[in-house]
């Protein structure tokens, strides 16, 4: 995840946005900061799951999208 450093200036960053018209160097500083951040968002969101597992009835253990065939997911 992004440091709390980052997130700030991303912060810092909308907030002179909305108040005037921003550099080149700040618009393209933002435009890196907040790919950055979608990219942790994703990666943590994949981890999560990635880490899910499904139990039926019988606890059988699998992952979603497996081939076992036990089940539907």
């Amino acid at each position: 995840m992004l440091t709390k450093e980052k997130i700030d200036r991303i912060n810092e960053l909308a907030r002179k946005q909305r108040k005037k018209e921003l550099s080149p160097e700040e618009r393209e500083e933002q435009s890196l900061l907040r790919r950055e951040y979608v990219e942790a968002v994703k990666t943590s969101l994949r981890q999560t799951l990635d880490s899910i597992k499904i139990v039926d009835a019988y606890d059988t253990e699998c992952q979603p999208g497996c081939d076992c065939r036990h089940h539907k997911h």
